[in-house]
């Protein structure tokens, strides 16, 4: 008999990406066998992730205690007319580490298999388009980057972006040389990202 606490467990943790029922359930029977130091420490970084929110403008997530904006956004240094929109944080965590784009960002969100972008990809693209348009003289980005996965909804996802953003864009290029077909951005090293951004088209 499972105990309900296990099951309760088992059921939140199964929400998470990437892990299932089974997989949840174990990591539960795992943590009771650890004892309460371990279930303690795990509780206390949970709730370490309530002091967190997303950026104003980028939708990265970032620190309450740092404000509205997350530190890329709040870069002087950084190129407000050169944008590029990954699916997820860890995407843009992954074209940071490149130490190869000097622009900024926008994190459109997890994008359904059929590549339709749904109520709050469709907000945060708006957001986007009244970002262009803050741009003097010509309220356009200078260049948009669609740094999204080379996959088959990533692929449907992009061709979404750029007929939504084609307005508000001088130039729409796409991740080039490197990042293979059904790749993906969070997953591919430092050298690999860096020739997909420098050879994009």
């Amino acid at each position: 008999m499972t105990p309900d606490s296990i099951k309760k467990f088992a059921a939140e943790a199964a929400k998470l990406p990437g892990i299932g029922p089974r997989q949840a359930t174990r990591i539960a029977f795992y943590l009771a066998r650890e004892g309460n130091k371990k279930i303690a420490s795990l509780a206390s970084a949970l709730t370490g992730l309530s002091g967190l929110t997303q950026c104003e403008l980028c939708h990265n997530i970032m620190p309450v205690s740092e404000g509205k904006q997350c530190a890329i956004c709040r870069n002087p240094q950084r190129n407000p007319t050169i944008v590029a929109v990954v699916e997820k944080e860890t995407d843009l965590l992954s074209l940071e580490k490149t130490g190869k784009f000097s622009g900024r960002y926008c994190v459109l969100g997890e994008l359904a298999k059929d590549g339709l972008l749904e109520p709050e990809e469709k907000r945060r693209l708006k957001k986007l388009q009244e970002r262009a348009r803050e741009i003097k003289p010509e309220g356009k980005f200078n260049e948009l980057i669609i740094a999204l996965n080379h996959t088959a909804y990533g692929e449907l996802g992009a061709i979404s972006l750029i007929q939504e953003m084609k307005p508000f864009a001088k130039k729409i290029t796409r991740l080039g040389r490197g990042l293979p077909t059904g790749g993906e951005v969070e997953f591919a090293d430092e050298e690999t990202l860096g020739g997909a951004l420098a050879s994009r088209n």
